[in-house]
């Protein structure tokens, strides 16, 4: 039986928020209703999420928006609730939480707070440090998830036989292919500024890691390919590749998609895992570059591209899911940060795109990842040991909640060289760590 819900008036907002907290995190059907006498007179569970508790049902205290279409600035008080904090702080001592579960969660997985006005990096990004979970401490934590899993407890004491989803921790891997070699297939043009360089800084120690690659006499320390494919073979994972196709450019440096060597790379990748285009740093916010990119992926792969995540995990809201949506990509994996590990959208689970300035949910797909080898060696100079620890605790922060935990690596941090020299093994732990509680 449904269960049905109290509210002053049905929005957008109302049924996408309820619709991901009861029904897709804790497996509760609902419907709406604002008439008190059906609400009295229902025999079934039932919540009152409004003003003013009327009678013993459950209730939640509301705040005003998910009841409004407008994007303004809000007052993000911060409260403490059990073993983590809130926002948005509710004053009604028969409100089943003292602050608005419902409004908060709204607030994080729409990415409301990016929609404001803030400074971006350099690399036109919303900052880590701006966000509301970074300034609660708690970005390392999947407070969505919590705060749902709580909700059923509380919903369960109202309603003994209450069935509540069992859901299962679920580990993806998944690769950035921003560079497929270190040397080889770069054409006449960039290797001889390569080895010109190499000589100029008198580095000839590179100069001859080079050539013995390009002769065939040393394997390209970026093609760890086969690596990732035993591993897969070995442990059942099921990876999703993002392929670089962009055209060359300072921060955009893969491989031409006109050489046949990466396209039969592609191809390959292609026989065994899911693959996605992963939208150059030149086309952020360019419609027609994206879609020329993966018009290109698409045809080497002869199948549809419906996944991207973006280099550099340059985001705009909602500028990049609306043009991912209009070139018919149904998956996204770029939410999460690249200085910081944890939850950028305070959830560890799929959760489709909301779109604020439309004010309607779309049929986006956003699959949240939590850490990235990138910020962690470089953003954050962890070490082996501080990197293994850091998303051991993000793996079981995710494990608690039986929520997805996706990796992101990239294949030149399995070299094993320069500054990568042990990350091979840590990638392998981390794995272990993943697939066995």
């Amino acid at each position: 039986m449904d269960m049905l819900i109290l509210v002053p008036k049905t929005t957008n907002r109302l049924h996408y928020i309820f619709d991901l907290i009861l029904k897709d995190l804790l497996g509760i059907s609902f419907k709406f209703t604002t008439d008190n006498e059906t609400f009295m007179s229902y025999n079934g569970p039932k919540m009152h999420y409004g003003n003013n508790k009327f009678w013993d049902e459950p209730f939640q205290k509301a705040t005003n928006i998910l009841f409004e279409h407008d994007i303004t600035e809000k007052e993000l008080k911060i409260v403490d609730y059990k073993d983590v904090k809130a926002f948005f702080p509710v004053f009604n001592d028969k409100s089943m939480f003292p602050f608005d579960l419902f409004a908060a969660s709204f607030y994080l997985v729409t990415r409301f707070e990016e929609y404001l006005p803030h400074i971006n990096d350099k690399h036109n990004r919303f900052q880590a440090k701006d966000s509301i979970l970074f300034k609660m401490n708690m970005l390392e934590k999947p407070i969505v998830n919590i705060w749902a899993k709580h909700l059923g407890a509380k919903l369960k004491e109202f309603y003994p036989d209450l069935q509540l989803k069992k859901k299962s921790f679920t580990f993806v891997p998944t690769y950035d292919v921003d560079a497929a070699w270190a040397y080889k297939n770069k054409g006449i043009f960039r290797s001889t500024a390569a080895f010109a360089r190499d000589i100029m800084n008198m580095d000839f120690s590179e100069c001859q890691k080079r050539w013995d690659v390009i002769i065939g006499r040393e394997k390209d320390p970026f093609d760890t390919f086969d690596y990732q494919l035993q591993l897969q073979k070995e442990l059942n994972l099921h990876p999703n590749y993002f392929i670089l196709c962009g055209e060359y450019d300072f921060n955009d440096k893969n491989i031409s998609l006109r050489n046949t060597n990466f396209q039969n790379l592609i191809k390959r990748i292609g026989d065994y895992a899911n693959v996605g285009i992963h939208p150059s740093y030149s086309s952020y916010l360019n419609k027609e570059k994206v879609g020329a990119e993966i018009s290109k992926l698409s045809k080497v792969l002869n199948r549809e591209i419906t996944m991207s995540r973006q280099h550099f995990l340059r985001l705009n809201m909602p500028l990049s899911y609306q043009i991912l949506i209009d070139l018919d990509i149904t998956d996204d994996y770029t939410m999460g940060y690249a200085t910081l590990p944890g939850f950028r959208a305070g959830i560890a689970d799929t959760f489709r795109f909301y779109d604020l300035e439309h004010d309607n949910v779309t049929n986006l797909n956003i699959h949240p990842f939590a850490v990235m080898d990138g910020t962690m060696r470089d953003y954050l100079e962890l070490n082996i040991e501080e990197s293994y620890k850091k998303a051991s605790d993000l793996i079981r922060e995710v494990r608690n909640v039986d929520g997805t935990f996706i990796l992101l690596w990239h294949n030149e941090t399995l070299s094993d060289e320069k500054r990568w020299v042990g990350w091979k093994s840590l990638y392998r732990r981390i794995i272990d760590t993943a697939l066995n509680p």
